[in-house]
């Protein structure tokens, strides 16, 4: 396996180098990078990302905001947090797992004396207190995972940024969906900074996995700036235009997450619109799913014909299509 760590803290470029390395690297080998960004919001590949930041505050505190090719939800990023990607073959195996690729870094955190424990669907916690989130990407056996390590980032940064939505607050409570946040420093017995983590971390994951150190080039790092100059930099792939719609249903359904849905329907009945976001996971394009259904009436039979053969489960994870016709015709 081998080893990168980004000099950038720019998350644009961070998020490139991500793709870079998944796309383009010598796909017979495995690769490990920690990496960290400065100051920014990190939103999931299928959320309406206007409707997860709190604008005025990222404008005031010039928060940057980027879209990653993985589902899930949104997370912040400044310099006490240290990002960890695993890029890998899947082994045959198409459904996501996070536990493996966060054993090794609970296993890490234990040396120094933190009672890090993989919880719920997608998270890492110390005492009920989530200081990780995870998310994954997965495209022709390969599959990239990676995760956050709050160390020492500003809690309170972290609360004001990202907008709770109304059903989070309903189903979990405002205290309660701050209050499950920390930071790991609390639970270090010696006082270390980020980067003396880092480091710690970085040690531990040679000693593991017998990491080989692979110098990016200079062919490499332009390739990663073109491929931000022509994604990541873009509004459109950061924001995109939240749709005009006569219709907007959402739904938290468990173990998959927040499913929200922007749909048209005409006089007659037929869905004229059709598009998807929220925070689950999901390795089909939704909006093929949604060029099935548009045209269809909104109606069940029409729509469970329309939906032949299709297994809902790889465009949301762990949802049913009795579930899913359920939300688009409450």
């Amino acid at each position: 396996m081998y080893y990168i760590e980004s000099t950038s803290s720019d998350p644009h470029f961070n998020l490139a180098l991500e793709q870079y390395v998944f796309d383009k690297l010598d796909q017979s080998q495995d690769y490990f990078m920690l990496w960290q960004n400065d100051n920014a919001i990190i939103v999931g590949k299928h959320q309406n990302t206007i409707g997860e930041i709190n604008a005025p505050y990222v404008k005031e505190h010039d928060i940057q905001v980027v879209r990653r090719l993985s589902g899930g939800g949104a997370v912040y990023h400044d310099m006490g947090n240290i990002n960890f990607t695993f890029i890998a073959d899947t082994g045959g195996v198409s459904k996501f797992d996070f536990s493996t690729f966060c054993r090794p870094v609970v296993k890490a955190l234990r040396s120094i004396g933190v009672p890090a424990e993989i919880n719920g669907r997608n998270d890492m916690t110390v005492d009920g207190k989530k200081f990780s989130g995870n998310s994954q990407y997965m495209k022709h056996g390969r599959v990239m995972h990676h995760g956050t390590l709050m160390f020492d980032s500003d809690l309170e940064v972290v609360s004001q940024a990202l907008a709770v939505s109304r059903d989070k607050i309903e189903s979990k409570g405002l205290k309660s969906v701050r209050s499950r946040v920390t930071n790991i420093k609390p639970y270090v017995k010696e006082d270390i900074s980020t980067q003396d983590f880092l480091r710690i971390l970085r040690e531990f994951m040679f000693e593991e996995y017998g990491l080989k150190p692979y110098p990016l080039t200079d062919a490499d790092i332009e390739a990663v700036k073109a491929l931000q100059h022509e994604v990541y930099d873009k509004w459109e792939w950061n924001y995109g235009r939240s749709p005009a719609c006569q219709i907007r249903k959402e739904r938290r359904v468990e173990g998959c997450g927040k499913l929200e849905v922007h749909m048209d329907v005409a006089r007659g009945g037929e869905i004229t619109a059709l598009s998807f976001f929220g925070d689950y996971f999901g390795n089909g394009d939704s909006h093929e799913l949604a060029q099935r259904l548009i045209g269809r009436p909104l109606e069940e039979s029409a729509l469970r014909a329309a939906l032949e053969g299709v297994e809902i489960g790889d465009y949301f994870n762990k949802l049913d299509k009795d579930t899913f016709l359920s939300i688009l015709l409450q």
